[in-house]
């Protein structure tokens, strides 16, 4: 064995850190015997050096300032485990301004900061290693970068949040409310207590920032997009779903039009057909399908959070960490110089945001309405007048009195004129609640 020592130090001792160092303790033997070097977890960062903690960490390496890892010159590599885009912002930054490696979970950093992220890497001579960023336990982010670096792709689609997925793999099961769900999520540890960030769809859209990222070389940011959660789907969307022959996911949706040249990230429930794999990828499990022009459709599954899953990705990461710096040898390429559209030198800066109207799909659209004759002819001439075809119409009893409730589905359109179509909708005065939106995702890919 190499004589070397790695050391490592970690900003962040919550569920995640509490893992790598739990993980990287118990199997520490078995990674120097593969690696050839010696590990040393050197310090940990924490808040409160005194708070009691499952994992046993000597008091003599914790330390209650971040930066003084991040600029400790016998640190090798430094894992960001804080999460958020302030005060791990400065120690990514600091860290790659001293050439260190740093590993991180952080998406939301990512995707507020990417660029300025990689800039500092180049600038500094440091590398920045994120498997953990996007779908837990599942290698997808070394997919893309390495197994599938041949490919150019035309869509990737998939579940990002193990939250959200929970929830609606219950809600199908067991015919309990939205709410009560929730509730159970939280006390089960799947849900934050501010639940929003993930119900609302906001973390599938910074792990979609960084697929995109990896796939095509821009960065979108969440404006950019269309982002939805699924806090009102109801039992009876996914009932009605399923005498379709869907099961509703919240999906993460990339799609590159190479001829135009335009890409677009969209984050929103969807209908998947029965017979798909993501359709059956339920409780906290992630799946990703990704369609190369090469390789065809190759599809992900695994754990997408918590614990283990997370720290195996970090593991992952600084195991390759440890190969670079013991024998120079890179695997993370793209990691480090860009996005795979970079790498094969591809004119990303002509890379356009798709306009709305080349967005297309089939739509479900629920609406209220009072049970009055001549109510469903008002809608399919709203419906006409932009455009928009109707497929089908199944009407059942609203819960409100004298109210109806309509399920439509459409053929092809597109966002722009669904969106206008919404719109008149509303000013409908025998449209009684906002109506609600579905993307139906056929993926003939």
């Amino acid at each position: 064995m190499s004589s070397r020592t790695i050391r490592i130090g970690l900003c962040g001792l919550g569920t995640v850190g509490q893992g790598v160092w739990k993980h990287l303790s118990a199997n520490r033997s078995t990674l120097e015997a593969r690696l050839g070097v010696k590990i040393e977890l050197a310090k940990a960062a924490v808040r409160d050096p005194g708070k009691v903690r499952p994992v046993n960490v000597p008091a003599t390496k914790l330390v209650s300032d971040p930066l003084s890892i991040a600029t400790d010159p016998s640190i090798d590599i430094v894992c960001e485990l804080m999460g958020g885009t302030g005060v791990a912002k400065e120690v990514t930054l600091a860290a790659l301004a001293h050439g260190k490696i740093v590993v991180s979970a952080n998406k939301a950093l990512l995707c507020e900061s990417g660029a300025a992220v990689f800039a500092a890497a180049r600038k500094g001579g440091g590398r920045f290693f994120f498997e953990a960023s996007v779908a837990g336990g599942i290698p997808i982010i070394k997919a893309l970068r390495e197994g599938l670096v041949a490919n150019r792709f035309k869509l990737i689609y998939g579940i990002l949040n193990g939250t959200c997925n929970y929830i609606l793999t219950r809600m199908g099961a067991e015919g309990a409310g939205y709410s009560e769900i929730l509730a159970d999520a939280k006390r089960l540890g799947y849900a934050e207590a501010d639940e929003s960030l993930d119900v609302g769809g906001w973390d599938t859209a910074h792990k979609a920032s960084i697929l995109a990222y990896l796939a095509h070389g821009v960065w979108v940011k969440p404006p950019q997009m269309i982002v939805d959660g699924i806090t009102q789907i109801t039992q009876a969307d996914l009932k009605h779903a399923a005498t379709l022959g869907y099961g509703i996911k919240l999906l993460a949706i990339i799609t590159r039009d190479f001829e135009r040249n335009e890409l677009f990230v969209r984050v929103h429930p969807t209908l998947v057909p029965k017979d798909r794999v993501l359709a059956n990828v339920n409780g906290v499990f992630n799946g990703i399908a990704v369609v190369g022009d090469v390789v065809g459709t190759t599809t992900y599954i695994g754990r997408g959070a918590g614990q283990d899953a997370t720290a195996s990705a970090v593991i992952s990461d600084i195991a390759d960490a440890i190969v670079l710096l013991t024998t120079g040898r890179d695997i993370t390429p793209v990691a480090t110089i860009g996005g795979i559209a970079e790498l094969l030198s591809a004119p990303v800066q002509a890379l356009r945001i798709a306009p709305l109207e080349r967005i297309r799909s089939r739509y479900y659209v629920r609406t209220t309405v009072k049970d009055r004759p001549g109510v469903l002819a008002q809608i399919a001439t709203v419906m006409a007048r932009n455009g928009v075809s109707i497929a089908s119409v199944i009407q059942t009893a609203a819960e409100r009195p004298e109210a109806a409730s309509l399920i439509l589905t459409t053929h092809e359109s597109d966002e722009k004129a669904m969106r206008a179509t919404l719109t008149a909708l509303g000013r409908l005065k025998s449209v009684v609640e906002k109506p609600l939106l579905l993307r139906i995702g056929d993926f003939s890919d």
